[in-house]
């Protein structure tokens, strides 16, 4: 007979983790977190340089730990080391390298289909992240120029001149970390910042401010070519620029086929639809951490999500 867990997490970062330390502690017994990667906490592994701050608040936002499990400020390092410790002393169930390709339901029961089998469980949370398929320009881009066109900074080289595209946190992180050894532009296509916490507000015109960097607002990017081997870019000014590399860092994308598949209700925006405990439109089906947020959410929030939604499911 199939084992039956009394909670699968699909996603293995801050709330995944998170659902699975909170489940322990309400005393599920049967537990199992599966991450597509080869480790947990990938978007902090692949995207965030070395010795990154790392900030419980998010935007400005102060954020108030509900749950059993807490979070504070930190660095990259200190944050994997902290995840690290909370699956270690549980005693948590992982399967890693599997990729969930839907969840659906029969019954009372959910079926979470991978490659590797199916699983079975009483309850479901999707913690999946956005950062894994990041959002890219609508214009094309030259196939002979795609090793020096990005989505993170971690390919520069130094003492390259660097657009950097985008208006979001990691936009502005990337472009004032790459500035110690580059050349930086950032290009924003608005009039102003309106979806960066305060601490990288003030980063960014400081950094403005003593010319450490370029940052030229209000402009677009129609197109990019290459120009023996650098990226030229084409503004909607008629204005161009050559780079020796261009970074985006326009966000990422919600999942929208896997949501589709696993038969979870979406609005106009493709974005999930969930009640106050975060759960969908599928009874004990919850969702938690980024994939919730247009513009991506603070690790202090998905590990609230978490507690909310094993809260909901205790009380059933």
């Amino acid at each position: 007979m199939q084992k039956i867990y009394d909670l699968i997490i699909v996603g293995g970062g801050p709330g995944g983790i998170a659902s699975a330390v909170e489940a322990s502690i309400f005393k599920m017994d049967k537990i199992l977190m599966i991450e597509k990667g080869d480790n947990h906490s990938q978007t902090i592994r692949q995207y965030y340089k070395d010795s990154k701050r790392v900030d419980k608040d998010w935007k400005g936002q102060t954020v108030d730990m509900i749950g059993n499990v807490d979070f504070f400020d930190g660095t990259k390092e200190s944050t994997l080391e902290y995840f690290e410790t909370l699956l270690d002393a549980d005693g948590i169930e992982t399967l890693f390298n599997t990729e969930v390709d839907r969840v659906t339901k029969e019954g009372n029961i959910f079926s979470v289909v991978t490659p590797q089998g199916d699983f079975s469980a009483k309850n479901v949370i999707v913690a999946i992240g956005r950062m894994g398929k990041p959002n890219k320009p609508s214009y094309k881009i030259p196939r002979t120029i795609k090793a020096v066109v990005n989505f993170n900074p971690y390919e520069c080289r130094g003492n390259e001149k660097i657009l950097v595209v985008g208006g979001g946190d990691s936009a502005v992180e990337y472009a004032c970390q790459l500035t110690t050894i580059n050349d930086v532009t950032l290009s924003y296509r608005r009039d102003s910042f309106s979806k960066i916490n305060d601490i990288n507000q003030e980063m960014i015109e400081r950094y403005d401010q003593e010319e450490r960097l370029r940052v030229r607002y209000g402009i677009d990017i129609e197109s990019i070519e290459n120009a023996e081997g650098k990226v030229k870019v084409n503004y909607n000014n008629g204005f161009s620029t050559v780079y020796d590399r261009v970074i985006y860092a326009l966000g990422g994308t919600t999942p929208v086929d896997f949501l589709q598949k696993s038969n979870i209700d979406i609005d106009e925006k493709d974005r999930p639809i969930y009640d106050e405990k975060y759960q969908t439109s599928v009874d004990g089906l919850y969702i938690a951490g980024d994939i919730i947020y247009d513009n991506g959410g603070s690790i202090a929030m998905a590990i609230n999500h978490a507690y909310d939604a094993l809260q909901d499911m205790i009380e059933k």
